[in-house]
């Protein structure tokens, strides 16, 4: 792509964005905003700023298609009591010694099936609170241990940042999945420590006022809850398997309607489907801005400029992929956005470079999660919220956070060190 803009106005139009958001303007305005201008900065003339910015929204068009049909699967799962369903079954299994690791990976398959991360620790919170309180572990703890598992299945769910990184790198989705589950599973044994070691922390304790106003529902049995997400992994693992290309746009829905007959909850189709949609389409208009500013920061220098600078420091190429992630994830404070312009921005030159599309990808999506969850994005105080947490004790837990999603970030960059 020809340049039109200098590495100056591409910075800009980021730090712009970032300063918008911080002060909690709506995120896709502010990055829209933030690429108007930044693409000015940089030297270009109002009608080239604005083509880039719907050329490059343009090429999420094909990510949020398939993001807003993702939404009938984590809709049924959410409104027919699957999701809740998958995680008492996982914590009662494993019961009150094993608490922390209940908490985790039931987390964490509820997210990988398909549920967004903040929605899957909205799910999980009531139940982890009640098995928190009678194992007396900490509210910190018991968090820690939620988003912990959140981030593992985070990185290996058909979710929307999945979805953008495949789209963007010209990946099959069930191959990108599988490509982190290593990554992810070191991430759920270091989210398991580490929540082990807050979950005595003294003055934190989880009360019985913090249980009250827990939801009551009868529950479908689970079975019909894991029928959907089961026929999903199925549908996504017929092309590495068989040869046979089911499209996400295909498998979600498919997934959501079976999980909606197979609960017995056909009557409330509608609702599932309006709820699904509900919880997409902010990701889907947050996409369009991410997508305005990936398309001023492509058509800049940014991406030989940074790339001069790394060689000139003697580093290799493929650091541009987690290191990538990673800022543009907490400069967004949001995996999905973050992973988004990351790749977008860097994929041509992470492939020119002879870095393997799969691999810069698991490690721009396990990067985009090391600092995600910074108080300027929705995640941090949906979390907190979610078991009653003050501001500051949210606070104290973003370096433990950090470490989770670092954790996985270095075993994808080992994984691709060693070639597997």
């Amino acid at each position: 792509m020809e340049i039109q803009f200098t590495s100056l106005g591409a910075v800009a139009a980021l730090i712009l964005a970032i300063i918008l958001i911080s002060r909690k303007l709506q995120p896709a305005y502010c990055l829209i905003f933030g690429a108007l201008i930044g693409g000015l900065i940089g030297g270009g003339s109002l009608k080239d700023t604005v083509e880039a910015m719907v050329s490059g929204a343009g090429g999420m068009m094909s990510s949020i298609l398939r993001i807003l049909t993702s939404g009938i699967l984590a809709g049924a799962l959410i409104k027919t009591g699957s999701a809740q369903k998958i995680a008492e079954t996982i914590v009662d299994g494993l019961g009150e010694r094993r608490a922390v690791a209940a908490i985790s990976i039931a987390t964490m398959i509820i997210c990988t099936v398909g549920v967004f991360i903040d929605i899957s620790v909205i799910t999980v919170a009531p139940i982890a609170l009640a098995i928190g309180e009678k194992a007396g572990l900490s509210k910190s703890g018991v968090l820690l241990a939620m988003i912990g598992g959140g981030k593992a299945g985070n990185i290996i769910s058909p979710n929307p940042n999945t979805i953008a990184l495949s789209e963007a790198f010209q990946l099959d989705l069930s191959a990108l999945i599988f490509k982190n589950i290593v990554p992810a599973l070191f991430a759920l044994i270091v989210s398991i420590l580490l929540s082990a070691f807050l979950s005595g922390k003294p003055g934190d304790a989880i009360t019985k006022r913090d249980l009250e106003g827990a939801p009551s529902k009868t529950l479908p049995a689970l079975l019909p809850s894991i029928a959907g997400p089961l026929a999903v992994i199925a549908l996504l693992a017929l092309r590495p398997i068989a040869g046979i290309a089911i499209d996400p746009l295909l498998a979600l829905p498919l997934g959501g309607f079976l999980c909606i007959l197979s609960t017995g909850c056909g009557k409330d189709a509608k609702e599932c489907i309006e709820f699904g949609l509900s919880k997409v389409v902010g990701v889907a208009i947050l996409l369009i801005g991410t997508g305005a500013v990936a398309g001023i920061i492509k058509a800049s220098a940014l991406q030989k400029d940074v790339i001069a600078l790394l060689e000139t420091m003697h580093m290799p190429a493929f650091v541009l992929a987690p290191l990538s992630g990673i800022l543009m994830g907490g400069a967004t404070a949001s995996t999905t956005a973050g992973a988004t312009v990351a790749a977008q921005t860097f994929s041509a030159a992470l492939l020119e470079a002879g870095i393997p599309a799969l691999s810069a990808a698991a490690m721009i999506h396990a990067g985009a999660t090391v600092i995600d969850s910074l108080p300027h994005g929705s995640f941090f105080h949906a979390t907190g919220g979610s078991v009653f947490m003050d501001i500051k004790k949210r606070m104290a837990l973003i370096p433990f956070e950090a470490l989770i999603g670092l954790t996985s970030t270095v075993t994808a960059v080992i994984l691709y060190l060693l070639r597997l």
